[in-house]
Formats: structure tokens, C-alpha cells, sequence
């Protein structure tokens, strides 16, 4: 969801910021000018010394009642929402490390890393699977798993998904010493090329 919020965000701020150069640029440069060409009549910067906002533009509401409210709340709203965008960056996704119970009532410490490389490992070789990728999340005494598997084209998503379960996971789960290892599963298909059949 995160990833889907940076890449949209981006790219409209990217367009208004690169529309608004060239508008900028257009005028700044007299590039109607030079290359023989003519600006819509409504087009607000096509000579050099046209400037950004005019003392007009800039003083034109100030003298309403609501324009100050609005201006801070606007401002407010964009602030809450940057630094909500900040927090979301800075929070850690992955599970680092699990405690495993030990049975000497210390308990040890194993990497995140190497159980979801174990995990993803065991699951490629399951039977019709051609990729694997496992994030663990949650907590250290209680991780979850998110698995995504590139299933090959003569698989049967059921069955893989059972295998997944009952081997992989179950194997996972007993391995790290935990009782239960929630898992959230998303199945895709391996693109291939259709076979022409004579």
C-alpha cells in the first residue's frame, strides 16, 4: 500500500513541478519568440519580465475574513500529512529478529533474514513453484509472514498453497519454536508464451 501511495504522490508532484517549469521556462527563455511560435492569450508568463505572482495576485484576498483560516488549515493539513508520510518511511517493515525459546528460560535471538531465506527456500522447491519472496512482520515473540509465490504454468495453485502450509511453514514454524505462524499468501502466474498445438 505504501509503495502504491510513494510511486502515485511522486508522480503528480512530478508532473505539476515539470508543467510548471515548462510554463516558467516558456516565458523565462521568450522561447515563443525565437522559435516563431504564439501562447493561448491566457497563458500567464510569455515575456521574460513577467513575474511569477504580481503584487495584485499576491495582496488579493488578504483582506477577507476567511482567507487567513484557510491558508493556515491548508497548511496545517500539508504538514500532518508529511509528516505522516515520513513516519510511514521510517517504519521498520521487517521483522529483524525472532526471540526463539530456548528452553534454559534466556531464550536466543534468530535474524529475521534467515528464517524468511529458509522459508522462501523450502518453498521454491516445492512442486510447480518458480519464485518465492517471505517478509516476516509483527512482533518478535509473535512474527507473521507474507509470502508471494510465481507459480509455474502447469501448477495447481491448491496444491501449492497446501504444500506451503503443511511443509514450509509448518516446518518454519516449528524450527523458530513458535506456536503459531500467521501467514498472508499471494499467488501469481509465471508469464509465459502459449504453446501452439499442431
Amino acid at each position: 500500500m505504501l509503495r502504491t501511495v510513494n510511486r502515485v504522490l511522486l508522480g503528480l508532484v512530478g508532473l505539476v513541478l515539470v508543467a510548471l517549469g515548462a510554463a516558467v521556462l516558456l516565458g523565462g527563455l521568450d522561447l515563443p519568440r525565437r522559435w516563431g511560435f504564439s501562447l493561448p492569450s491566457a497563458w500567464p508568463w510569455s515575456d521574460p519580465h513577467d513575474v511569477l505572482l504580481s503584487d495584485a495576485d499576491r495582496t488579493k484576498w488578504r483582506s477577507a475574513g476567511w482567507w487567513w483560516p484557510v491558508v493556515i488549515a491548508v497548511l496545517a493539513v500539508l504538514v500532518l500529512l508529511c509528516l505522516w508520510w515520513l513516519l510511514a518511511q521510517l517504519r521498520r517493515r521487517r521483522l529483524r529478529e525472532l526471540l526463539v525459546d530456548s528452553g534454559d528460560g534466556e531464550g536466543a535471538l534468530l535474524r529475521g533474514r534467515a528464517l524468511e531465506d529458509a522459508l522462501a527456500a523450502e518453498a521454491e522447491d516445492l512442486d510447480g513453484v518458480d519464485r518465492a519472496h517471505v517478509m516476516l512482520r509483527g512482533r518478535r515473540t509473535s512474527p507473521r509472514t507474507r509470502v508471494g509465490l510465481v507459480l509455474q504454468p502447469h501448477a495447481q495453485p491448491a496444491v501449492a498453497l497446501d504444500r506451503l502450509r503443511t511443509e514450509a511453514l509448518e516446518h518454519a514454524r516449528v524450527s523458530a519454536g513458535l506456536d503459531s505462524l500467521p501467514a498472508e499468501v499471494r499467488l501469481r502466474a509465471l508469464r509465459h508464451r502459449a504453446r501452439r498445438v499442431t
